[in-house]
């Protein structure tokens, strides 16, 4: 265990000794519990576990590797786990990704590049502010610390419809509305010389 946190029941699994997810969580279930945290669904037995826990009242917080969060509605039906389950337990969906921040004491004001004014056209934003890494004595690189880009698409009755009806995730976006996408975020922490646009590729393109 990494922290213990007063009020907090923790269990480490250890499947040498056949402590598992799921054995863990029915075992939770037993002690009536107001908040479940489960470390992360990695298979279908778990993932279900973690579903009727939601359906019978308790708040369940879980993890998903995926690269968004409409892709977790994806995951847990490739999981084997109904629509209509999903759909009738899922509340939202948070995705983050860690990226460095730029040093507020060297950053510095470039002209923009090309290919992130041609970004933000596409995510019709408008700005003229970039900022670069550069190094100095309180950094030693450019960066300080990191910080977080997010994305969170609540479940509405129009987004809860659509997973339901087992609609592919092009339409669960368009029931979204005006869903704030990680991209949205990354491209806005750029303008405000959080992060560096170098920095950002990773998460835009993948590299």
């Amino acid at each position: 265990m990494e922290y213990e946190i007063p009020g907090i029941s923790q269990v480490e699994i250890n499947t040498q000794q056949g402590l598992t997810f799921p054995r863990a969580l029915r075992h939770f279930l037993r002690h009536d519990p107001d908040i479940i945290m489960v470390g992360e669904i990695r298979d279908e037995e778990t993932a279900r576990i973690a579903i009727q826990s939601s359906l019978t009242g308790h708040l369940v917080l879980s993890t998903l590797h995926t690269n968004d969060a409409v892709s977790a509605v994806t995951r847990l039906l490739d999981l084997g786990i109904e629509p209509y389950l999903i759909s009738s337990s899922l509340r939202g969906v948070i995705a983050q990704r860690l990226v460095r921040r730029l040093c507020g004491h060297c950053r510095e004001k470039i002209p923009p590049d090309r290919q992130y004014l041609e970004l933000l056209k596409t995510a019709g934003m408008k700005s003229s502010r970039m900022y670069s890494e550069k190094g100095c004595s309180q950094c030693r690189s450019g960066y300080s610390g990191r910080l977080a880009v997010f994305e969170f698409l609540e479940i509405t009755p129009s987004i809860s419809a659509a997973i339901g009806a087992a609609q592919p995730e092009k339409a669960i976006l368009q029931a979204a509305g005006s869903f704030r996408t990680i991209f949205t975020d990354i491209l806005e922490k750029i303008s405000n010389g959080e992060t560096s646009f170098s920095e950002a590729q990773k998460i835009i393109f993948g590299g």
